[in-house]
């Protein structure tokens, strides 16, 4: 009997030890992620666990078949630009919209090159492709995974508002199998801030984020674009105004 309780105990110990190593592997994996994307002047890094949610993307399950994590990263916008926004968006606005977009979507990219010479897989969500105007859906929600990534919460304008940077930075996720540690979303929210509902210019935004009004904030989007304002389907009015604390 004695040597099998030793045998059994040793069992455990190599256990403990795989698990110990895997859990270091996560954490150095994330540390080295987010050391190259503070690099690279991301503003907001995050991981998420996707395991439980992919049934929810517009992307093929044999392609995220082992795919169980999400890289958020995220890029402020500039407080300049959005400041000259009033009761419409501005085509200062479009451009700076567009360019931060891009630079997103170039640092995803770099990330995952880096990530598949490390030996994993690595797909690149891009920031801003939209694959349904009317229903408001792209190939996954950024800020549902920002919210997954401990980024921030779903706000009453319907984005995800960061506790330091508000609504005010935009957002891109790679998907990954590399070993990773992850975030744990915030218990946090709103509160009694309502400012974005008073300057909604089509009285979209209601009390919760669940009485968003998809349909009136996508005409006054498309009124926008009519009036040559903007080329594309943006608004950026309660950007400007939530600004976090």
């Amino acid at each position: 009997m004695g040597g099998i309780e030793t045998s059994r105990i040793h069992v455990c110990r190599l256990a403990v030890r795989q698990f110990q190593r895997e859990k270091m592997d996560k954490n150095k994996n994330y540390q080295f992620l987010k050391k190259i994307c503070l690099k690279e002047s991301i503003d907001l890094f995050g991981v998420a666990d996707i395991s439980k949610i992919k049934n929810e993307f517009n992307i093929s399950p044999k392609t995220l078949q082992n795919l169980d994590r999400a890289v958020c990263l995220g890029v402020m916008l500039s407080e300049a630009v959005l400041s000259e926004i009033g009761q419409a968006p501005t085509k200062l606005y479009f451009h700076h919209y567009k360019i931060v977009n891009s630079f997103l979507d170039q640092t995803a990219l770099k990330l995952s090159n880096i990530i598949q010479k490390k030996g994993f897989l690595a797909l690149a969500v891009p920031a801003s492709q939209i694959i349904n105007w009317e229903k408001n859906t792209a190939h996954l929600s950024h800020r549902k995974l920002g919210v997954l990534a401990g980024l921030g919460w779903i706000g009453r304008n319907n984005l995800l508002v960061n506790e330091k940077l508000g609504s005010q930075f935009r957002l891109v996720s790679i998907l990954t199998n590399m070993p990773l540690k992850t975030d744990k979303p915030l218990k946090k929210g709103c509160n009694k801030c309502k400012l974005c509902i008073s300057v909604c210019p089509s009285g979209a935004i209601g009390q919760t984020p669940v009485d968003f009004n998809h349909n009136k904030c996508f005409e006054k989007l498309k009124s926008f674009q009519a009036h040559r304002q903007v080329e594309q389907f943006v608004c950026g009015i309660c950007v400007n105004i939530c600004k976090g604390k």
